[in-house]
């Protein structure tokens, strides 16, 4: 799998969280929550843990999501209720996956036939029909009865089915050997072989769809506070005495954080909250820190939330080495010393706007005695507008266990649709 190339030891944490209303919270308009994830978990998990995305969503819907919305970059992304599964950021699907499901008693034909005959039911939208999944609306107050009914009429015609009724309104018909549960079990077992159990899983979800993820053993569960009655209704039938499953009293991706806290998986405290972040030592052994420090720090000096920022602007000044270069994204190459002391110039002209920075899949890809280049992807937001640059900064260490800034490059992500790339894109 391609996430064993960067772990070197079995993950201390593995999150497996569904995104709408669990990782994504759409009435969060900001995003805050999801950004204080996401600082979190490149500060202090991305180099040894594991993030996964189990989600209903095709891997279409997924995809725009992924351009609405801030969320990182998982190691793996369970996709279509369980019934698809990709590895990385290129998303390389797991075909042995496809042929497990192949093996069971499944047709799709069968299943749109024999659901042509509910006037109840209503295809989704093409992007939400796979191989393996076939997804309807349904009329409301009648998913009990046609559930029961139409696993009557498919198990007659041979077929092992899985009919998941969630949110009053959708239907979808899978193999009985799919879904967000079997898909867990599935991964859990592939890391195993691999010798890469995870120490620790922590399962995230709020609707039905995410039951199947509470039922796994040893797997430690939260329910986050927006969570809808179906899910809680099976909680109390089915779970009320499991120990190792929450319902968190915070929404979306801070119930995610309050789990991780009440069963001591890992800190909890995101970089966005500290407000002594800023003044922290950077970890030699962590350079990835020192790159989520810097980017709120520009973040917040850009939105004219630091007062103190000359002091903090001296400070990364004087982590550059004399002869530190920055590669602009145009080719333009400058001092990185110089860059910083350009910032001053931008204190508060985000001031009272929509204007957010997050980095994405902060990794050490070099790393020798002295020396390590972190690469990663810097996002930021203005508005709608938002842009990419694929970024390596090399770091050489110096007496004291201290960064010292030596190199910075960038690259567009895509085609950047600026008018002018030197004056819109600084660092």
């Amino acid at each position: 799998m391609v996430i064993m190339e960067r772990l070197k030891s079995p993950p201390p944490l593995m999150i497996v969280s569904d995104l709408d209303h669990t990782m994504v919270d759409h009435q969060d308009h900001d995003n805050l929550s999801l950004l204080r994830f996401n600082s979190l978990w490149e500060d202090a998990y991305r180099r040894d843990s594991l993030l996964v995305f189990s989600t209903a969503r095709s891997p279409i819907l997924y995809k725009e999501l992924r351009k609405e919305k801030p969320l990182l970059t998982p190691d793996v992304i369970i996709t279509s209720i369980g019934t698809e599964i990709a590895f990385g950021n290129p998303m390389v699907p797991d075909h042995s996956w496809v042929e497990t499901l192949n093996r069971g008693k499944w047709n799709r034909e069968i299943v749109l036939e024999e659901t042509s005959k509910f006037p109840e039911l209503t295809l989704q939208p093409k992007t939400e029909q796979r191989l393996h999944k076939i997804s309807f609306y349904i009329d409301e107050g009648k998913g009990e009865a046609v559930t029961k009914e139409l696993s009557q009429l498919l198990e007659k015609r041979g077929l092992d089915v899985k009919i998941i009724h969630s949110w009053g309104m959708n239907l979808d018909v899978i193999p009985r050997g799919g879904g967000k549960g079997e898909a867990l079990e599935y991964l859990l077992k592939k890391l195993k072989a691999e010798g890469m159990f995870p120490l620790n899983t922590l399962a995230c979800g709020d609707s039905e769809h995410d039951a199947e993820l509470f039922s796994i053993p040893d797997v430690h569960g939260v329910m986050v506070s927006n969570s809808q009655e179906e899910l809680l209704k099976w909680h109390t039938e089915n779970a009320l005495n499991n120990s190792k499953l929450i319902h968190s009293s915070e929404r979306c991706a801070d119930g995610i954080l309050q789990a991780i806290d009440y069963f001591k998986l890992g800190p909890t405290l995101s970089p966005r909250d500290s407000s002594e972040f800023l003044n922290g030592k950077s970890d030699i052994a962590n350079p990835g820190q020192e790159v989520v420090r810097f980017y709120l720090f520009y973040e917040r000096l850009r939105r004219g939330e630091i007062k103190k920022y000359e002091t903090y602007i001296n400070s990364f000044k004087e982590a550059c080495d004399q002869d530190a270069v920055f590669f602009h994204p145009s080719g333009a190459e400058k001092s990185l010393r110089d860059i910083f002391d350009e910032l001053r110039k931008y204190h508060g002209d985000k001031s009272r706007k929509k204007f957010w920075v997050w980095v994405d899949q902060v990794l050490v890809i070099d790393n020798i005695p002295g020396r390590c280049i972190v690469k990663f992807d810097k996002w930021e937001q203005y508005e709608d507008e938002r842009k990419c640059c694929t970024t390596t900064v090399e770091f050489t260490s110096k007496g004291g266990g201290s960064l010292v800034w030596e190199q910075v490059k960038q690259i567009w992500s895509g085609e950047p649709e600026l008018d002018d790339e030197n004056s819109c894109w600084i660092i």
